[in-house]
């Protein structure tokens, strides 16, 4: 899980959050030079443009704004700014693979590198393979122990620790008897976790409030399943189970569990949702750990959210991007119709307006406010409570809010022009 909200609050408190349209680039078209241009990127603050190009020697690298970094590359892709405004890639050259950071590259050198992740603390973690063995390295280092097999990376909430479901027995192909005897584990920091060992693992997830506890999905034989924290299975086992979620107040697990061809919802293994639902999923808790919100499905093919077992009003034909408030006292999420006719709904209510395309919605810090970027017909727009925000753009990226809820900055192209906009709350609702 790479989650890094906080890092963003934080960082947003040193941008320009002066009222206005700025023009950032002129031109974000690719420049006479270039082959070709990909993978555009706009930094969370608005105020670079970012994408990889292929010069006419044949080789790449990035273009930040109007200036290209020095180092040259036989391949790069996946280029992400990290919460603090760094601009990071993924590249290749003399047939080996690094990460590198603002045109630095990392010192070590991989076999391959993908699934670049952000820690809080302003870590860069990405998964690594070198000489057929899997891990994760961190700001350049990788771990000390790589495996035959890791997958499932995750985070801790500040961005200190990684770990992945990895292989700790070795098969041999076809090898079905040898799959059945559990042959994966849980590894922190490159070294196993766990003394126990499981036919499948999945999604580890950190306790946040400290203390090494992770947990994760488990298939103990070919028909049950159940939760495993620190390496110590559920008591109890179940037709299915979908990722846990630690209560951020108390460490209370819990998870969806399917039991009778239904799903419900299982905290610390005693089941608290009864097993009613055709799904369950995308659980999380409030700050206070007193609401426990999802995604359900009540009826096949009927979609809604639930708090504390309790449903929303409407239902839809799917639900996605569920997003609380930073107190969890609010809920938003997009429905849709089998990806079309998008709406952004908050609190049960869908606000007017059918989309294309819609991105996960935002709250303010205060919790007061929602945001959302919407698309139809190619035109990217912005929605603040239910409200136009009276822009339009050819391409843009999600919206942030001040951290004192006063303003909310847009990130778009415009023609071919890179623009923030800074529009206080009070003029667009």
């Amino acid at each position: 899980m790479n989650s890094p909200g906080k890092a963003l609050e934080m960082a947003s408190g040193e941008w320009d959050w002066e009222q206005g349209k700025r023009t950032v680039l002129l031109s974000t078209a690719p420049k006479a030079a270039y082959f070709w241009q990909e993978e555009p990127q706009v930094s969370p603050d608005g105020e670079s443009f970012a994408a990889i190009v292929r010069l006419e020697d044949e080789s790449f690298t990035m273009r930040v704004n109007d200036l290209e970094w020095e180092e040259r590359y036989e391949k790069a892709w996946f280029p992400r700014f990290a919460p603090d405004g760094r601009l990071s890639c993924l590249v290749m050259s003399d047939d080996e693979w690094t990460m590198s950071v603002d045109g630095v590259s990392w010192e070590e050198r991989f076999g391959f590198i993908w699934g670049t992740m952000f820690g809080a603390g302003g870590q860069i973690h990405a998964a690594i393979q070198q000489d057929m063995r899997y891990g994760m390295a961190v700001d350049g280092v990788p771990w000390e122990e790589l495996f035959e097999n890791a997958n499932e990376f995750a985070l801790s909430g500040d961005g200190k620790k990684s770990a992945a479901v990895v292989q700790v027995k070795s098969l041999k192909q076809a090898d079905l008897e040898g799959f059945r005897s559990n042959i994966f584990s849980l590894a922190v920091e490159g070294s196993r976790a766990w003394d126990t060992d499981f036919m499948n693992l999945w999604t580890p997830v950190f306790d946040e409030r400290g203390g090494g506890r992770v947990a994760c999905q488990a298939r103990l034989n070919p028909f049950e399943y159940t939760i495993v924290v620190s390496g110590e299975p559920w008591p109890a086992t179940y037709n299915c189970v979908w990722a846990p979620a630690f209560d951020p107040a108390t460490g209370a697990l819990a998870a969806p569990v399917r039991q009778g061809g239904r799903w419900g919802m299982a905290v610390d293994a005693a089941l608290q949702w009864a097993p009613r639902y055709y799904q369950c999923w995308e659980q999380q808790w409030s700050r206070d750990g007193k609401k426990l919100w999802a995604v359900v499905a009540p009826e096949y093919g009927k979609f809604t959210v639930a708090c504390n077992d309790a449903l929303w009003t409407e239902t839809f034909p799917a639900v996605s991007d569920l997003v609380l408030s930073p107190a969890g006292d609010r809920a938003a999420a997009l429905c849709c119709r089998i990806n079309a006719d998008y709406r952004v709904v908050v609190d049960g209510a869908a606000w007017q307006g059918l989309w294309d395309m819609a991105w996960k919605p935002v709250f303010s810090p205060d919790g007061r406010h929602v945001a959302a970027l919407v698309q139809t017909k190619g035109c990217f727009t912005y929605l603040v409570d239910d409200k136009p925000a009276g822009e339009t753009f050819s391409r843009a990226w999600p919206p942030f809010f001040s951290k004192d809820s006063s303003s909310v900055l847009l990130r778009g192209i415009q023609g071919n022009a890179l623009v923030r906009i800074v529009l206080l709350l009070k003029d667009i609702i």
